[in-house]
Formats: structure tokens, C-alpha cells, sequence
């Protein structure tokens, strides 16, 4: 079965601190679905029209385990605790299998 993975690319982080309530809020229904980070900042080498910013990869078994927590309760109770702290791009992409 394939994985599936949350890919997050933060453009700005205007307000650091709702960012970081965010994170503490968000850590529990990422891993109540078998979210394991492998990526969050670090260095970035972006190249055609990508940008340089803070990255943030989160895997999981599968595709619907990653769409279930991003559609949790608890998930949603961390967003809003983000509205306009950052800016980012977010999606959730299937792995090979």
C-alpha cells in the first residue's frame, strides 16, 4: 500500500508564536494517525521556481491515514490556532508503492 505524505512549504512566518502553538496543538493527531516527521526546516536547495523556506514532510502508512488527521477534530483545533501566523503551501501527495 502506497504512503502518503504531507508536504508543507511555509512562504512567511509572520507571527511566530501562533506557529508554534500550532505545532504543540498539531503533534498529537499527527501521531495518533502513525504521522512520523522526517523533514521540519533545515537547509533547502530550491531550484526551478521553488523557494527557499522552512519544509515540513510528515509520513504515514498510507494516503487515508494522512487525509483522516488532516481532517481530525483535533487537527482542525490546531489550525485554528494558525489562521494568519504563516503562510504556507500544504498538500497531501500518495507515495509509490
Amino acid at each position: 500500500m502506497p504512503k502518503g505524505y504531507w508536504v508543507s512549504v511555509y512562504r512567511t512566518v509572520p507571527d511566530p508564536e501562533k506557529l508554534a502553538a500550532y505545532n504543540e496543538l498539531a503533534g498529537p493527531p499527527v501521531a495518533a494517525e502513525g504521522g512520523r516527521t522526517l523533514v521540519r526546516g533545515g537547509r533547502v536547495a530550491a531550484y526551478d521556481g521553488g523557494i527557499a523556506e522552512r519544509t515540513v514532510l510528515v509520513e504515514f502508512d498510507s494516503f487515508e491515514q494522512a487525509v483522516a488527521a488532516r481532517e481530525s477534530a483535533a487537527y482542525q483545533e490546531a489550525l485554528a490556532a494558525l489562521p494568519d501566523g504563516v503562510e504556507r503551501d500544504f498538500r497531501i501527495v500518495e507515495g509509490l508503492d
